[in-house]
């Protein structure tokens, strides 16, 4: 009787999904995204407890800010990065576009759907990226150019009004903070499931899936490359034409997303950045007013806000960053609180900056951008409001502030 013995198993073939390059890039993304997300909701709900221990954690909220705004700057560079690195894919070594959406993605996604309520019999198969995958890489596309818009309008207001009106401003906060709640939901409850717990995906870490995951998963990947088709080597003459004509190119786009990158940073200096004073001009002194109750017998009277002493030839210097909180709105509350409260005179209410930017019952009152063609100046300067006069300084001051953007703060 001859012996017979078994040869040890072999060893489960595995396939290269991601090179290197694109696990650092996918690390960099990793890490930028979720420092942008723990520092931005901190900021966003910064009267939750969590948000106040990390924030002492972290050292204050200007630190808190400054590591928010690195992390922003690593995103665009890996942007950057990730832009040109697929021109050189398409075009240098012309990989197919299989990224793109297409009809067969809808289809895969009903046919998941009726799989997983128990309608179909078989998952849908997919090749070298699932609808989901696709799905989550253009989400993230979408927020990373929502978030940089906003993004640069909530750090360089004062730029942005220039070109915007002054609503744009608190609209892009908002928007700003609504796509990063999104964004990381999407995370926590989509991507972290789906890669994470129903299927451990490793494939951004080793950079290979084995055969039986590619089966799951990539049915149709797997049959192209045991057909050879991932394979076919292309001419490296006509590769290294084609790279010649693309590095000119990629190089002076390069120049023009590093230039953006800079001036994204240094386009001005916010109002979180300290003003030194001046010692050659008149620095404005703030003292808040409170308007006379309606129901005095005398009138109390208070000096006006840019009142300037007559025995001083000073002349009124208006500030260089007015706001309505700073500027404005106590000067209309101390001059015209007393009848443009609660709707009163034509529905213009000026006790607070949303309900004077919102105009009264004839409409809108001011322009942010444009002084001259703002109702309310209009009005002073034509004469027609009798009631009351503003003074020469406090209506340059309101003009100042509407041409500026009509910021709030």
């Amino acid at each position: 009787m001859t012996n017979t013995t078994t040869s040890p198993q072999m060893e489960e073939r595995s396939y290269e999904r991601f090179p290197l390059a694109r696990r650092i890039e996918h690390l960099t993304m990793l890490l930028s995204f979720t420092t942008l997300g723990l520092t931005g909701l901190i900021q966003k709900f910064p009267f939750n407890a969590a948000s106040q221990f990390l924030i002492g954690i972290l050292g204050g909220v200007d630190t808190v800010r400054s590591i928010h705004h690195f992390a922003a700057i690593v995103l665009m560079f890996g942007t950057m990065y990730h832009i040109i690195l697929l021109g050189y894919n398409l075009y240098v070594l012309r990989i197919r576009m299989t990224m793109l959406p297409v009809i067969q993605d809808g289809l895969d996604a009903l046919q998941a759907l009726l799989y997983n309520i128990g309608l179909r019999k078989s998952r849908p198969q997919m090749g070298r990226f699932t609808f989901e995958e696709k799905a989550e890489y253009w989400a993230f596309v979408w927020g990373t150019a929502v978030m940089g818009v906003t993004g640069f309008m909530m750090w360089n207001p004062i730029t942005s009004a220039k070109f915007l009106p002054g609503e744009f401003i608190p609209a892009a906060k908002a928007a700003h903070g609504g796509e990063a709640v999104l964004a990381v939901l999407a995370i926590i409850l989509w991507h972290m499931y789906g890669v994470h717990i129903k299927f451990f995906n490793k494939a951004m870490w080793t950079g290979k899936l084995t055969e039986t995951e590619m089966l799951h998963e990539h049915p149709l990947e797997l049959a192209d490359i045991k057909a050879g088709l991932p394979d076919r080597e292309q001419d490296p003459l006509k590769i290294r034409q084609r790279r010649r004509k693309f590095f000119p190119v990629a190089s002076i786009l390069t120049l023009g997303m590093l230039a953006g990158i800079f001036g994204f940073i240094n386009a001005e200096d916010t109002a979180l950045t300290t003003v030194p004073p001046q010692d050659d001009q008149p620095v404005e002194v703030y003292i808040h007013w409170t308007a006379t109750p309606r129901n005095t017998s005398t009138p109390t009277i208070v000096p006006s806000l840019t009142a300037i002493p007559a025995d001083t030839a000073t002349p009124f210097v208006i500030p260089s960053f007015v706001t309505w909180d700073a500027n404005i709105g106590p000067l209309f509350q101390l001059n015209c609180g007393e009848c443009h409260v609660d709707d009163d005179k034509g529905g213009l209410n000026l006790s607070t900056y949303a309900d004077a930017m919102r105009g009264g019952r004839s409409g809108a009152a001011f322009t942010a951008g444009d002084s001259a063609a703002s109702p309310m100046i209009i009005k002073f300067e034509s004469g027609d409001h009798t009631d009351f006069m503003l003074s020469t300084d406090d209506l340059a001051l309101v003009k100042a502030w509407l041409d500026a953007g009509a910021l709030e703060k």
